[in-house]
């Protein structure tokens, strides 16, 4: 079996110790699917080290190696050779960006060659990628470019609710002025394919957020829905896209959560996505990318340097991500995804 590929993020953030966390509380032997980490043996040593346990290297100076954590076996390939005093919590050095960089590249690889069923991220720290030289805003944005696919949507999900984001991280102000029909329809479109090759629904249903509210009131409160998400939502289900709307927000979710209307909410902006989502789903919530030629899940958390050492950060998100990866439909590869 291919396996799920975990790639250990930060090493001076909460990734390492949540791995080693998850593997001591047996929620990986626990999946349908082996485990490898792509990460770095010093630092996964140095997280044992906070509960107690001094792990043995089984397999000395080789590539993939095991470390044995008490007992418990923990499957690492090696993307960085970092030294245990290089390594202070919440102060990551030249070194461990490029490190970060190197875990998702190779998990990236290794998804792309059909030798790792899924890759699942632990949290990195954008400025030291970028101070390294790698010019992305997060992960989202270097799997794109290193699957060489345009466009993706940003979907965040638990088992009660999923939505998906057609404009990301931007100011409040700057949402209306970005919208367009493209971009909406693009999503449309994108979330409807991953659904069906990655989710097994046959026919997925799309739910549409207007942007005002009461849905611009016929134009009062705004005249984005009748000039930009109606022609969307139009030209959507023209191509067989079972898309409705656009719901009024503050409606929308009770009906999608309560009464099962949904199979994934499309929102205008991050926070009417992410508001309801995270009342719902705080410690689990997974994010996944659609629209890459691979199955890419994450934590739905950062790098959280305030609690980088103590052990106590809770391991739900990274377990939900695993899970949620392991049931996935690993996605045909398909030429026209890649960018001309």
């Amino acid at each position: 079996m291919t396996p799920l590929l975990i790639t250990m993020g930060d090493p001076t953030g909460i990734g390492p110790e949540l791995i080693v966390k998850t593997l001591l509380t047996g929620d990986l032997v626990s999946l349908p699917l082996p485990v490898r980490v792509i990460g770095d043996v010093a630092a996964l040593k140095q997280a044992g080290r906070i509960f107690g346990i001094e792990a043995r290297d089984l397999d000395k100076g080789g590539p993939v190696c095991h470390l044995d954590f008490n007992g418990h076996l923990l499957e690492v390939e090696a993307g960085s050779r970092l030294t245990a005093a290089s390594l202070t919590y919440g102060q990551p050095d030249h070194a461990c960006g490029l490190a970060m960089a190197n875990y998702i590249d190779m998990a990236a690889q290794q998804c792309l060659d059909r030798r790792a069923h899924a890759m699942v991220t632990c949290p990195i720290n954008k400025k030291a990628i970028n101070a390294a030289g790698f010019r992305f805003p997060g992960h989202t944005e270097f799997l794109a470019a290193r699957c060489g696919v345009q466009q993706v949507v940003m979907m965040l999900a638990g088992t009660r609710l999923k939505v998906c984001l057609v404009t990301t991280h931007l100011p409040l102000a700057a949402v209306a002025q970005q919208l367009t029909t493209e971009a909406i329809l693009t999503t449309l479109r994108i979330t409807h394919k991953a659904l069906q090759r990655q989710f097994a629904l046959l026919q997925p249903r799309l739910a549409v957020l207007a942007l005002n509210p009461h849905a611009g009131e016929e134009g009062l409160f705004g005249d984005e829905e009748q000039r930009l998400i109606v022609p969307a939502i139009e030209a959507a289900c023209a191509e067989g896209i079972a898309a409705s709307g656009p719901h009024s927000a503050d409606t929308l979710f009770h009906f999608a959560v309560h009464e099962n209307s949904a199979d994934a909410v499309i929102c205008m902006y991050h926070d009417q996505g992410l508001i309801p989502l995270k009342l719902l789903h705080f410690d689990d919530a997974v994010n996944v990318t659609l629209g890459l030629p691979i199955i890419r899940t994450s934590v739905d958390h950062g790098t959280a340097y305030d609690r980088a050492g103590s052990g106590s950060a809770s391991t739900a998100s990274l377990c939900a991500a695993l899970r949620m990866a392991a049931t996935m439909s690993p996605q045909p590869f398909n030429e026209t995804d890649r960018k001309p």
